[in-house]
């Protein structure tokens, strides 16, 4: 099986007429080959919006795989490894349940804000498809080039 790195966030901003524009975005990482994939989710919750990055991340897999899901959610992430119960949004904890079912899924969580490099264009790219209203795949493609620039070659 192939292992696979992904790395969500969600973004729930309030427009100026107090209106949420929520989005999810999923960074995949398979042996150093990444694309970043997105939802526009419209007057969803933050929450809502962190387990559809995870759903769209999982759901973008061709074959089952070995996941490790990397989240700045501790509300994602502590629901998954079944230290939180489901009270609420269960159509969206059912698309992750269904999204996950076929993989060997690891959960983590990693601080936000921290300067993780793939949670912070993670992060980026949810926040800009939230301020859009859209996926422009055009720009998601270009926080990929910004964060090549950035990295270091290892030997």
């Amino acid at each position: 099986m192939k292992h696979v790195l992904i790395v969500c966030d969600g973004s729930s901003l309030k427009d100026s007429r107090g209106q949420r524009r929520a989005a999810a975005a999923a960074l995949l990482d398979y042996r150093g080959k990444r694309r970043i994939i997105g939802e526009y989710l419209g007057s969803a919750t933050n929450q809502q919006a962190e387990i559809v990055a995870a759903a769209i991340g999982l759901e973008a897999l061709k074959e089952p795989c070995v996941v490790e899901v990397m989240s700045d959610s501790e509300y994602l992430i502590l629901t998954m490894t079944g230290h939180y119960r489901r009270r609420a949004n269960h159509p969206f904890w059912e698309r992750l349940d269904k999204a996950a079912a076929r993989h060997r899924v690891t959960w983590t969580w990693v601080g936000g804000h921290t300067g993780h490099p793939l949670q912070e264009i993670c992060d980026r790219a949810a926040r800009l498809i939230a301020r859009a209203g859209r996926v422009d795949e055009e720009k998601l493609a270009d926080l990929l080039r910004r964060l090549a620039k950035t990295e270091t070659p290892t030997t």
